[in-house]
């Protein structure tokens, strides 16, 4: 293992902790992204309307305001690897319940479970990988969650790709291959996550429990075990147990009404109100509803099938870039230059469905400022989102003030998903991505006005200056 020269911290057991947890961000973007390629098919085959269609893009995300909801409790009780270990079962039923649905109302059902999944790992996993990173580190560290979302959108926009592909000269032999990957081809789609469920149920169980967890609930034994592995100085290992039972020391055991505490509540009004206008910047309804967007741009179902694909490549290498810089550059410029190139990209593509065939625009202009757009966002508010709510809360009351902040993602997700079909059919396609741009304005006055830059600074030194 490596031993970083400044810090004495065994970065490649720290590595490990990271990408065991973030392996629960690519369930996230799977699930969140595979949707994508199965709208057409099943609207088609359970003759939905656009509030129906709306409904099963969106009942998942009910279950992850459901799963937000109790993450927070969850994991603050029973601990973050146990919180992980159901998240990580929810994932694994959903894929197979999707695939041998019998109808509509079970698809719903097992949607909304896998929704549960969402919301419990976009809240533990974060907070799982800031209690095991140092504060030099910890923002790359967080953002490998993101980058793990992103490798799920890009890997179920590749699966899709090739079912979708495959289905038009493919003979399987099995019935039920045939069935899966064929005849109903969005079985096979939905039930492939199986593959990344079953592997994260796995891995979990070789990674302890946060030590900042422990020492929360008194087992400073195994709590010293972990940070001993973590800082390979024993000196420092002490350092950082004892910072950590200063920082708790006369706290509640983190209770909800610890929530209302001024300093404490201001922390949580502030990451809610980002988490939530996040989502109406245009992300999910770009993630979600790709494939039609491009399919009313005039391109054929194959070709916006595979702009998807060229869309999650983007997001996923962009993010790339991110982990490697966010420690560097600080959260906020990261978000003040994104945003600046999200509004431009918006208003562009607004343009495009207003004025293309008049301006004589081809597909090509508004492909490249389809993945301008992506890129803004991926390097700024899809990478820095995570990491700001990870390490913005008290140790005591985390778990609980991230479900706040993550209800308000959730809930803004929700509610852009089940309304973009709406909103394409009677604002159009420009009046949309206008109002998405004119939401990057006040997202944009919150960052500059109300959050500190945490760049650097050790979670007890950000607790510190909520409270003061």
């Amino acid at each position: 293992m490596a031993r970083h020269r400044n810090t004495g911290t065994n970065t490649g057991y720290i590595m490990f902790l990271s990408v065991v947890a973030a392996i629960g961000g690519i369930l996230f973007g799977y699930d969140t992204a595979v949707i994508s390629g199965t709208i057409s098919s099943v609207t088609a085959q359970f003759s939905l309307d656009t509030m129906q269609q709306g409904w099963y893009v969106g009942c998942a995300l009910i279950g992850s305001i459901a799963g937000v909801i109790v993450a927070g409790s969850l994991s603050d009780s029973a601990g973050r690897k146990k919180t992980m270990l159901i998240a990580a079962t929810l994932f694994s039923a959903c894929a197979v319940g999707c695939a041998l649905c019998a109808d509509f109302v079970q698809l719903v059902c097992f949607r909304i479970i896998g929704g549960m999944g969402i919301g419990i790992v976009s809240i533990v996993a974060p907070i799982y990988i800031s209690e095991v990173a140092t504060a030099d580190k910890r923002g790359t560290l967080v953002s490998l969650y993101q980058l793990a979302v992103t490798v799920g959108f890009l890997a179920a926009y590749i699966v899709n790709f090739w079912i979708q592909d495959s289905a038009q000269s493919a003979t399987y032999g099995s019935a039920a291959l045939h069935h899966l990957l064929k005849e109903e081809m969005w079985r096979g789609m939905l039930g492939s996550m199986v593959v990344p469920a079953l592997l994260y149920l796995t891995v979990i169980f070789f990674i302890p429990e946060s030590p900042r967890w422990q020492i929360i609930k008194g087992r400073g034994d195994k709590a010293a075990r972990t940070l001993s592995k973590i800082y390979l100085s024993e000196t420092e290992a002490a350092e950082q147990m004892e910072q950590t039972r200063s920082s708790i020391a006369g706290e509640t055991k983190g209770e909800w009404k610890d929530l209302l505490q001024p300093g404490i509540l201001k922390a949580v009004i502030i990451g809610s109100a980002i988490a939530i206008l996040g989502q109406f910047m245009g992300v999910n309804a770009v993630l979600y509803y790709g494939p039609s967007i491009f399919e009313q741009a005039g391109l054929s179902s194959g070709d916006s099938m595979f702009s998807q694909v060229l869309v999650g490549a983007v997001n996923m290498f962009t993010t790339v870039i991110a982990v490697f810089i966010i420690d560097r550059v600080g959260r906020k410029q990261l978000v003040y230059w994104g945003v600046s190139g999200m509004i431009l990209s918006l208003i562009m593509i607004g343009l495009y469905f207003l004025c293309g065939p008049a301006w004589g625009l081809g597909n090509g202009f508004l492909l490249a400022f389809f993945l301008f757009y992506v890129f803004c966002c991926a390097i700024s508010i899809s990478a820095v989102v995570f990491v700001l709510l990870s390490e913005m809360y008290p140790n005591s009351v985390r778990g609980r003030a991230m479900s706040v902040a993550g209800l308000a993602l959730w809930a803004g997700t929700y509610i852009i998903g089940q309304l973009t079909p709406w909103l394409l059919e009677n604002l159009s396609p420009a009046g949309t991505f206008f109002l998405f741009a004119a939401m990057c304005v006040p997202y944009m006055l919150i960052m500059w006005k109300a959050v500190p830059e945490t760049t650097g600074k050790t979670l007890e030194e950000i607790e510190a200056y909520w409270k003061k």
